[in-house]
């Protein structure tokens, strides 16, 4: 069964960091793009960062470049996304996505996780 498994979400003090691990079980993540997405009570979905098949491009929303580095490392079949400086309005539930085409930000993803809840507040 293919399936993607976020983790290491959890209640952080603003300022704090986070890193989150996308990590992909019954098929390999090499040949595909990964796409991180949040989203908070009340709000829509939106793309939070996403990095090519090949590693070799990424892209980020406004709102967290400068903060938030994704990286993959196709050994251990998993994404993750560093999240640095955290504020409270990155309070959400983080989704990670996985297809075979570049969609950047944009939530056309084929395969998607669970979720994990990050909550950022004092």
């Amino acid at each position: 069964q293919l399936q993607l498994v976020e983790s290491g979400g959890g209640l952080v003090q603003p300022g704090g960091s986070l890193r989150l691990s996308c990590a992909a079980s019954g098929f390999t993540l090499d040949y595909l793009a990964i796409g991180w997405f949040r989203q908070a009570p009340g709000k829509e979905r939106e793309g939070v960062s996403c990095i090519s098949s090949s590693g070799g491009s990424t892209n980020y929303a406004d709102s967290v470049k400068g903060r938030f580095t994704i990286a993959r490392d196709n050994a251990k079949n998993t994404v993750y996304l560093q999240m640095n400086s955290l504020k409270p309005e990155d309070t959400a539930i983080y989704y990670c996505a996985a297809a075979p085409i570049y969609y950047k930000l944009e939530p056309l993803y084929d395969y998607w996780g669970q979720g994990t809840q990050v909550t950022v507040s004092s």
